[in-house]
C-alpha cells in the first residue's frame, strides 16, 4: 500500500493528464492512473485544432466560445512547437447560412476573446484570390478567419511529462478497479493490465476524468451516484492527399448545417472531418462507417473542382465524444462545454469531470482544482497560465528562429529533420539528440524522419510501450513509412522488448 496521495486521477486523456499537471505545480502529490496509453481513446482522434468554435456561436454558447478564444492564445505561447496559426477559408454558400449571420459570427469570434496574436477575418473574391483557386466557380464570396493546429496526442503526452517532473507518478497499462470511502480518504484499488497484479493506493481525493468511460468509473465506486450523464457522439475524419496548394486549411457548409473541416495534414495529406452521430457502443470499439465516409466525400466534392473518390481515402479514424447530455436532440447542438460534479461526503471528495474540448483542457483542470481548494488549504495558486509546456520555452515563440539555433548546435543535421525535430520535441529535442555527432549515431534509419534515437527516447522518457504508442500517437510516421519498412520497425521494437525482459 502507498503513503496517503492527496490526489488519485482516473484517466489519461487531455482532461486527466492536465489536473495532474496543475495539481502536481500547486505541490499536491498525484497519481494519474491510465488502463491503456496515454490519449488512446477521444484525445488522439480529434480534429487537431485549438479553436474557439466559430459554430458554437450559433448555439449561444458565447461563455464557453470566449474562454476557448483566450484559451487559444494561451496554449499557443505555452506549445508553439506543437501548435501553430492556421488559416482557415470558409466559401459562402448562400443556400445554407446567409452572408449576415457568418459576418457577425466572424466579427463576434474575432472580438470576443480579446484576439491579441492572430490576424484577423478579411473578406474574400474566390474568382480572383489564390485561395478560391481550388473551389468550384459557383462559390465567388468566402471569408478567411484565423484558428490554431495541434498535435493532440503530443499535448496529452507534454501535460503528463510535465506532471511528473512536478513530482506526479504516472501510470499507464494500470487500470481502476475500485474504490472505498475510510477515515475520511479513498482506498482505491488499482491493476497492472500486462501483469494483472493489484494494489491498493491511498488517496485524500479522487478525479474521475475517464471521459467516454466516467459513468462507469462511478458505478465502480462504492456509494457514488451521480445524477448527471454523459452523450457519446462519434466523430470520424478521412485522411486523403492534399488537393490544393497553399499552408491554408478550408471550412465548409453542409447541407445539414454541419461544417466540415479540410486540413493540410502532415505535409502531403488532407485530415478532413468530422460526423457527429449519436453512438451507444462501447468506446472501444468505435470504427467510421462507409456512410460516414462518403458523407465527407460528398461534403467536399460540392465545393472543390477537384473530385475525391472513396480509392482516395488512405486512412481513418474515429473518436467517442463524451459531451455532457444537456437535453438537445440533435448531436451537433449538444454542448461541447464541461460540467463537474462534486461529492464531498465524508470530507472525502470525489470529482467527476464531464463534457470539454482539447482547446479548454487547462481551464478545465484550473476549475478542477479550484473546486477541491477547500479540501486543500495549503495547496499553490493558480499556475498554469504563464508556464510553458515541455519543450514550449522557445524564445519569443519563434520556431524559426529556434531551428536556426538547432542548425548551429548540430550542423550535421538535415535541415528537414531537423525541422521535423524542433516542431515535434521543441527544445526538448536537445535530450534526444544529447551528444550525437552525426547522422549514423542516430542509430537504425527506419524510414522517412524516423531514426532508433527517437524510438528510444520515447520509450525511455514519454512511456511509449508499444509500436503503435510511437507510430500512431507519439509521431505520425505511421503515415509515412511502408509496409515493409513499418514491419522491420516492428521487428526492431519486439527484439528490443525481449532483451529488455
Amino acid at each position: 500500500m502507498t503513503d496517503m496521495l492527496d490526489l488519485l486521477v482516473i484517466g489519461g486523456g487531455i482532461n486527466g493528464a492536465g489536473i495532474a499537471r496543475d495539481a502536481a505545480g500547486r505541490g499536491l502529490s498525484v497519481m494519474m492512473v491510465e488502463k491503456d496509453d496515454l490519449a488512446q481513446g477521444t484525445s488522439s482522434r480529434s480534429g487537431k485544432l485549438v479553436h474557439g468554435g466559430l459554430r458554437y456561436l450559433e448555439y449561444y454558447e458565447f461563455r464557453l466560445v470566449r474562454e476557448a478564444l483566450i484559451e487559444r492564445e494561451v496554449l499557443l505561447a505555452s506549445a508553439p512547437h506543437i501548435i501553430w496559426p492556421m488559416r482557415f477559408v470558409l466559401p459562402h454558400s448562400p443556400q445554407d447560412r446567409p452572408a449576415w449571420l457568418v459576418r457577425l459570427g466572424l466579427f463576434l469570434y474575432d472580438h470576443l476573446g480579446g484576439r491579441k496574436r492572430l490576424p484577423g477575418t478579411r473578406t474574400l473574391d474566390l474568382r480572383r484570390d489564390p485561395e478560391g483557386q481550388p473551389i468550384e466557380s459557383r462559390y465567388t464570396r468566402g471569408f478567411e478567419y484565423s484558428d490554431c493546429w495541434v498535435d493532440d496526442a503530443r499535448l496529452v503526452a507534454l501535460n503528463a511529462l510535465d506532471a511528473q517532473e512536478h513530482g506526479a507518478t504516472i501510470l499507464t497499462r494500470m487500470a481502476f478497479v475500485s474504490a472505498r470511502r475510510e477515515k475520511g480518504g479513498w482506498l482505491a484499488e488499482i491493476m497492472d493490465v500486462r501483469s494483472g497484479v493489484r494494489q491498493t493506493v491511498r488517496a485524500r481525493a479522487l478525479v474521475n476524468a475517464a471521459g467516454p468511460w466516467v459513468k462507469d468509473v462511478i458505478g465502480d465506486v462504492a456509494g457514488a451516484h451521480s445524477t448527471r450523464n454523459v452523450r457519446l457522439v462519434k466523430g470520424s475524419h478521412i485522411i486523403t492527399p492534399k488537393f490544393w496548394d497553399g499552408a491554408n486549411a478550408y471550412l465548409v457548409q453542409n447541407h445539414d448545417k454541419r461544417v466540415i473541416f479540410i486540413n493540410p495534414y502532415e505535409g502531403d495529406r488532407a485530415l478532413i472531418g468530422t460526423t457527429d452521430i449519436p453512438y451507444d457502443g462501447r468506446p472501444e470499439d468505435v470504427a467510421i462507417g462507409e456512410d460516414e465516409i462518403q458523407y465527407l466525400l460528398d461534403a467536399v466534392n460540392r465545393y472543390f473542382k477537384q473530385k475525391l473518390r472513396r480509392s482516395d481515402v488512405q486512412h481513418s479514424f474515429s473518436g467517442v465524444r463524451p459531451l455532457y447530455d444537456d437535453g438537445k436532440g440533435n448531436p451537433s447542438a449538444v454542448t461541447r462545454d464541461y460540467v463537474f460534479d462534486l461529492d464531498e461526503t465524508g470530507n472525502a471528495p470525489l470529482l467527476n469531470v464531464f463534457g470539454g474540448k482539447i482547446t479548454t483542457f487547462r481551464k478545465l483542470a484550473e476549475h478542477a482544482l479550484q473546486k477541491l481548494a477547500p479540501f486543500f488549504p495549503l495547496m499553490g495558486r493558480d499556475w498554469t497560465a504563464e508556464a510553458h509546456l515541455p519543450g514550449g520555452d522557445i524564445r519569443d515563440g519563434d520556431v524559426t528562429l529556434f531551428l536556426e539555433r538547432l542548425a548551429e548546435e548540430y550542423p550535421w543535421l538535415p535541415r528537414d529533420l531537423a525541422h521535423y525535430y524542433a516542431r515535434t520535441y521543441g527544445t526538448r529535442v536537445r535530450v534526444l539528440l544529447g551528444e550525437t555527432r552525426d547522422l549514423s549515431q542516430l542509430g537504425v534509419h527506419f524510414g522517412g524522419h524516423f531514426h532508433e534515437a527517437e524510438a528510444l527516447y520515447l520509450m525511455r522518457h514519454e512511456w511509449a510501450e508499444t509500436v503503435e504508442d510511437i507510430l500512431v500517437r507519439r509521431t505520425k510516421h505511421g503515415l509515412h513509412l511502408t509496409a515493409h519498412e513499418a514491419d522491420a520497425f516492428a521487428r526492431w521494437f519486439d527484439l528490443r522488448q525481449q532483451r529488455a525482459a
